[in-house]
């Protein structure tokens, strides 16, 4: 931050500290929010070839907001993670704006660059059993082979997200039939569990060799300490090679895969919004790959008036 005014600097982290205190915002939000402002920051100061304080921060124009674009581009940003950046900027000098009193009418006019948004792929019902089974080959030791089946199980049959299953702790076995989460930003939600995935916990509790306390992670590495999220998608990985999967195959795609198996069982978009903990229905649209003719065979079969 050495290119930074002090002033700018402290404004950063207080509408960091506003971030995560008072919007709930995650850890990974707030270091990519820190980094891409910072970033912004810098090359306005570089640009304008002076420090820039507060006041000079407030008189940012079009022409500027261009250039930092040209520049982020030329260095190989694609147009999503510029989208982020942007995105970051804007929500920085929102907050700025309203408390030092002026309009920041330059940044919030700059248009976010276009790119086609990459909807989720889903797995077929077979597909997804038959990636878990493949899982379960993948390592000789009863307990590994046991305790990644446990994991994407949970990420199948209760559309956890993989660092929620993770998060889990010891003291939450055996799972109870619904099971309280706390996912993105604090938000918590009740998901029911599936018999698959609390017989596969139970098996994997078994022959699990370590000593698990209750405050402790449930799932743990071959050391002993707490799993990675990488082993879970190595492991997936080498399952989806041996089965001819497609690249997509991967721990999240199994969430997306819950959300859309409950819609085709005719599950209504927000429960499944509830169970995943979406805080938008437009994203929970996008993870069930729902289309026009799908809503309506839900509006034609769900609606008082179509009867």
């Amino acid at each position: 931050m050495s290119l930074i005014s002090p002033a700018a600097r402290d404004a950063l982290q207080t509408w960091l500290e506003h971030q995560k205190s008072l919007k709930g915002a995650a850890g990974n939000t707030i270091t990519a929010y820190r980094g891409d402002v910072t970033e912004f920051l810098a090359f306005i100061t570089s640009h304008k070839a002076a420090p820039q304080g507060l006041t000079a921060l407030s008189d940012i124009t079009v022409s500027d907001m261009r250039a930092w674009m040209a520049n982020t581009r030329s260095a190989d940003v694609g147009p999503r993670s510029l989208a982020r950046k942007l995105s970051a900027v804007k929500a920085f000098y929102r907050w700025l704006a309203a408390r030092e009193g002026f309009e920041p009418t330059a940044v919030l006019l700059t248009r976010s660059p276009k790119f086609t948004q990459k909807l989720p792929r889903p797995l077929a019902v077979d597909a997804a059993q038959d990636l878990i089974d493949c899982v379960e080959l993948q390592s000789q030791t009863p307990w590994i082979a046991a305790r990644d089946v446990a994991v994407v199980t949970l990420l199948w049959g209760c559309g956890l997200r993989i660092s929620e299953a993770l998060g889990l702790t010891a003291g939450d076995a055996p799972l109870p039939q619904v099971m309280r989460i706390i996912g993105k930003g604090g938000k918590e939600r009740i998901v029911p569990v599936v018999d698959a995935a609390r017989d596969a916990v139970s098996v994997y509790i078994d022959l699990c060799p370590f000593a698990l306390k209750d405050d402790q992670p449930m799932f743990r590495g071959v050391r002993g300490g707490a799993l990675s999220p990488r082993a879970i998608q190595k492991v997936m990985a080498s399952a989806r090679m041996q089965l001819g999967l497609p690249a997509t195959a991967t721990p999240h795609a199994m969430r997306h895969s819950f959300a859309t198996h409950l819609l085709n069982a005719g599950g209504d978009l927000r429960s499944i919004q509830e169970l995943l903990g979406h805080a938008s229905l437009s994203t929970t649209q996008a993870y069930t790959a729902v289309d026009t003719a799908r809503l309506m065979e839900v509006y034609d079969r769900a609606h008082p008036k179509a009867g």
